[in-house]
C-alpha cells in the first residue's frame, strides 16, 4: 500500500469515528472551512456550520447510529469512501425502524488536506422503504 493510500485510509478511519462520535462538529472538522457536502439530489451543505447541522440531523434521527468504513478507492483526483450506516430511526418523529444502508462519498481534497467537496450517494428509495418497514 502506498504511503498516500495509507494516509487516506487513516483519514477515512478517523472520519468514520467522527460520524460515530455523536459530535457533529467533529465531522465538520474533516472539511475545509468552506467545504461542501451534497447528498444525492439535495442542495449542498456549504461551510462547517452547515456541515455540522447535516451531521447533527443524522445523529438526532439515529441516536444509536453506527457508520462502518467499508472501502476506499482512488479514482483520479477523487477518492471514493464507501460506508454502511446502521441505526434505529428513534429520534423525534422517528419511525422506530432499524435501517442498514450502504453508500459512498466522492471526495475532492483542498490544499489544506481536508475535504473540499464531497458528493454523497445512497439508494434513497431503499432508505425510504427501510424507514417505513425496517430491514
Amino acid at each position: 500500500m502506498s504511503l498516500a493510500l495509507s494516509r487516506l485510509r487513516d483519514f477515512a478511519t478517523r472520519y468514520t469515528a467522527a460520524w460515530c462520535s455523536g459530535n457533529p462538529e467533529s465531522v465538520a472538522a474533516f472539511f475545509s472551512p468552506n467545504g461542501s457536502l451534497k447528498i444525492n439530489d439535495s442542495a449542498p451543505c456549504v461551510g462547517r456550520a452547515a456541515l455540522a447541522e447535516a451531521a447533527r440531523g443524522f445523529m438526532t434521527s439515529f441516536p444509536d447510529m453506527q457508520v462502518i468504513f467499508d472501502d476506499l478507492k482512488q479514482n483520479g483526483s477523487r477518492v471514493e469512501y464507501h460506508w454502511t450506516l446502521i441505526g434505529t430511526n428513534a429520534g423525534p418523529g422517528g419511525t422506530g425502524k432499524k435501517v442498514r444502508i450502504t453508500g459512498h462519498e466522492e471526495w475532492i481534497f483542498g490544499p489544506d488536506g481536508l475535504i473540499e467537496h464531497s458528493l454523497g450517494h445512497f439508494d434513497a428509495a431503499e432508505y425510504a422503504r427501510q424507514l417505513a418497514h425496517g430491514f
